[in-house]
């Protein structure tokens, strides 16, 4: 009987070893994989432009919340061929904008009409659930803006919950994450935040 235990134990720490962490999609897997990709840690960029701007662009939402803060300024232009329809608008930084944008500006890029500027990255804050079906899975999630400087904070709002869902795969060496385009159910992580909705 002694030996049968003895064969027992080592049989399940012969099968313990042989399991991976990753073979077992836990919330806490699925918060590491999350955190940990690239595509949910990328910084958010903002891309300003000046100069002659479409109308459609000067009445976006970021402009106008770039106008709102007195950072830009706009007067009616001539469009140009490849700018249309018109009107267009002459886009500057005001004095105001210059400041807040100066530290920003990427070195090099201070005579471009065209740059980026890192606004804001996403903080995971919770896995609200798993939904598994064989080999395939669907993580519910919440996530928000952290902003990282004050253009961030204008365009980003850093309080609002986020909830998405994406898709995870079970392979030979675990679970991993979708990271490509893929259809609303097992949706790729890009999709998913690109699909996010305020939480409640």
């Amino acid at each position: 009987m002694r030996k049968l235990r003895i064969a027992l134990a080592m049989g399940l720490l012969f099968f313990a070893d042989a399991c991976s962490p990753r073979d077992f999609l836990t919330r806490r897997l699925a918060s590491d994989l999350i955190a940990s990709s690239d595509t949910f840690k990328s910084t958010q960029q903002f891309w300003l432009r000046t100069g002659v701007i479409s109308n459609k662009d000067y009445f976006s939402p970021e402009y106008l919340v770039l106008q709102r803060r007195g950072w830009i300024t706009g007067t009616i232009a001539r469009c140009p061929p490849e700018v249309a329809p018109p009107p267009c608008w002459e886009v500057a930084l005001t004095p105001i904008g210059v400041e807040t944008f100066h530290d920003l500006i990427p070195s090099g890029a201070a005579d471009s009409q065209y740059f980026s500027v890192p606004a804001a990255r996403r903080q995971l804050t919770g896995i609200t659930g798993i939904s598994k079906s064989g080999t395939a899975a669907d993580v519910d999630f919440l996530w928000k803006w952290i902003p990282l400087n004050e253009v961030g904070a204008a365009l980003y709002a850093g309080g609002v919950p986020y909830k998405s869902t994406v898709g995870f795969r079970q392979y030979d060496d675990g679970w991993r994450i979708i990271e490509g385009g893929a259809p609303k159910s097992n949706q790729g992580l890009n999709d998913a935040l690109k699909n996010s909705e305020p939480a409640p």
